[in-house]
């Protein structure tokens, strides 16, 4: 156990772990002191002096770099510590792009709400020379906005720490720093794999999702079009908190209201095609696992993971399943399946995937992904592009009445819910994977040995005569640590799950923004996936193979899991990235 330190915050006396920080000792004595560049555990570099405190020092200090010692004073809102901070507020504010009234994250900016608190007024006392850049928007996925760009690092930490990606980093000094690519590419040339995390990351605007709603409305709007929507298992435990909610409310049965208000012919359920996945990717797993096939096998329908594993991992694309994501299965499945039960041409067909994913939008324009000449899916938007759609047409979300997904592929089991935590697609599989080798009844469904945000997570899972051992890691960053322990030959698996996200779809970087205050309270991973185990635990069915609606595509439809037909459909194949280039997609 650590030693403790005693120091006083504004007068209270409080009790710290030796090596916390003066900004640790002052979130637990309730004395609250403003940040913005600070996210714990990703960007602690003291860079934007929002946190100064006094100390009794000549100058004053950091409080998120500073270590806590005994005895230490600390004063966190004097006369001097408070004009200090509106200073570099208003420097800060003298080269950045002040529409906020046009901004995405008005309302949601922590910049714009430090200048409210500070009092910091539109007569800029260092308003002068203005730097300008140009937008880069040539990612399917991501816009980059330097003009909001306040220099915090907190993106340039985040894609390297948490996604060991690295793409952007800092450049020149002073007034000409900037936050830029290597030799200043557009993003889309670089080897982001699409993640978002960066935006999920950023306190401003200076990076977005790249806008798809446009598109959609095209779509609702063309009598011409049949459109189906389909929203991810993630989406329904975070769109409540665009509407002031509670951290992990599930709000399934308004979601499907406004979504049928906002004109989508059908809403479908894409838990319907995870409870798919689990059929293909168990059933790929007991024959590789039989017939001496590539192991470990590992999940594939996390694009922004898939992306990293063609881009930094190529040696590995033999170990992907070959199972399309859960979206991309469930577009394929409505310009077939459900496109001849209802007399639908494909072409006159168009499926909108609503996800908590940015890398969704580069999974979509895969040439790969078009089971009958078109594409499987459209068009994506994010939980934040569909909580705009709704508030923008006058939709009062919080009191619409709970109404149920369509029928014909809505149907949808626990094991499908929680695809959206770290952990679940492996836990979903291991029920299925069980019955299907050992032909009795799994009784004991929770695996939670894979549950949790541990980094890497290991298991050796008895299946009757058969151990099977299995890995879960989320984040890219585990994910290499995950794959390099393979390839110097120090570890060894059957079946792994990645999340291309830290903790999983949850977290993705299309999810609701949570600043970096309010993370240090509430940590939307756990809030998220609480809510997701709890739909699971209170399903009717729990296992994919029980789903009605799967049990009806394969008798009427695919055969077989694994079948011709169904690989012709569901399975796809996977690029070294080298080789691959992104469209840009037009959605003005």
């Amino acid at each position: 156990m650590n030693d403790m330190i005693t120091l006083t915050i504004d007068g209270l006396e409080v009790e710290v772990p030796q090596g916390s920080t003066v900004l640790d000792a002052a979130r637990k004595a309730n004395v609250r002191i403003p940040t913005l560049c600070f996210l714990e555990e990703i960007n602690e570099i003291g860079a934007c002096r929002m946190c100064v405190v006094e100390t009794g020092a000549r100058t004053l200090q950091a409080a998120c770099v500073l270590p806590a010692t005994q005895g230490m004073e600390v004063k966190t809102n004097t006369r001097r510590v408070r004009h200090a901070r509106k200073t570099v507020l208003e420097l800060i504010l003298s080269n950045h792009d002040k529409k906020c009234l046009s901004c995405i994250r008005s309302q949601n900016c922590e910049l714009q709400r430090l200048a409210l608190e500070l009092e910091v007024s539109d007569d800029n006392a260092f308003a002068g020379e203005r730097k300008e850049y140009p937008l880069d928007d040539l990612s399917p996925s991501i816009v980059r906005d330097n003009n909001k760009c306040i220099n915090c690092r907190r993106c340039i930490s985040t894609c390297y720490k948490t996604q060991a990606v690295g793409v952007i980093g800092a450049i020149d000094r002073g007034f000409e720093t900037s936050i830029e690519t290597a030799w200043d590419t557009p993003l889309s040339d670089t080897a982001c794999i699409g993640c978002g995390q960066c935006i999920n990351a950023c306190p401003v605007g200076a990076l977005r999702e790249k806008e798809e709603s446009p598109e959609v409305w095209k779509l609702l709007h063309d009598p011409e079009k049949h459109v189906v929507v389909q929203t991810a298992p993630a989406v329904r435990a975070a769109l409540g908190e665009e509407f002031g909610m509670p951290m992990g409310t599930n709000v399934t049965g308004k979601m499907v209201a406004a979504l049928k208000r906002l004109g989508f012919d059908q809403v479908f359920d894409t838990d319907f095609a995870a409870d798919l996945t689990i059929m293909e990717e168990a059933t790929e797993l007991i024959g590789r696992v039989k017939n001496n096939g590539v192991l470990p096998m590992i999940t594939s329908c996390s694009p922004g993971w898939v992306n990293y594993c063609e881009t930094f991992y190529p040696d590995f694309i033999p170990n992907l399943s070959s199972c399309k994501s859960p979206h991309e299965m469930m577009g394929a499945v409505v310009k077939s399946y459900y496109a001849e039960k209802m007399g639908i041409l494909p072409k006159d067909l168009a499926v909108v995937s609503v996800m908590p994913c940015t890398a969704k939008k580069i999974e979509a324009d895969r040439e790969e992904l078009a089971a009958n000449g078109y594409p499987d899916v459209d068009a994506v938007i994010t939980t934040r592009e569909l909580a705009r759609m709704i508030k923008s047409n006058g939709i009062n979300f919080l009191n619409l009445e709970n109404e149920d997904f369509d029928s014909l592929l809505g149907d949808s089991t626990g094991a499908a819910a929680i695809f959206g935590a770290t952990g679940g697609v492996m836990e979903a599989a291991l029920r299925t994977a069980y019955e299907a080798i050992t032909g009795e009844t799994l009784h004991a469904l929770d695996f939670h040995d894979v549950r949790g945000l541990e980094a890497v997570k290991e298991a050796d899972v008895k299946i009757g005569n058969f151990t099977l051992r299995v890995a879960v890691a989320h984040g890219t960053a585990n994910a290499k640590t995950l794959l390099d322990s393979i390839r110097k030959g120090e570890k060894a698996y059957d079946f792994i799950e990645i999340m291309g996200c830290p903790g999983g779809c949850v977290n993705g970087g299309g999810q609701p923004i949570v600043s970096a205050e309010e993370r240090l309270r509430h940590d939307p991973r756990v809030y998220r996936a609480k809510a997701l185990y709890a739909a699971d635990t209170g399903m009717t069915y729990r296992k994919s193979h029980e789903n009605p609606g799967v049990k009806r595509i394969y008798e009427e439809y695919l055969g077989e899991p694994n079948s011709p037909k169904a690989h012709q459909l569901l399975h796809t194949h996977y690029i070294p990235r080298s080789k691959y280039k992104h469209k840009e997609k037009n959605v003005s």
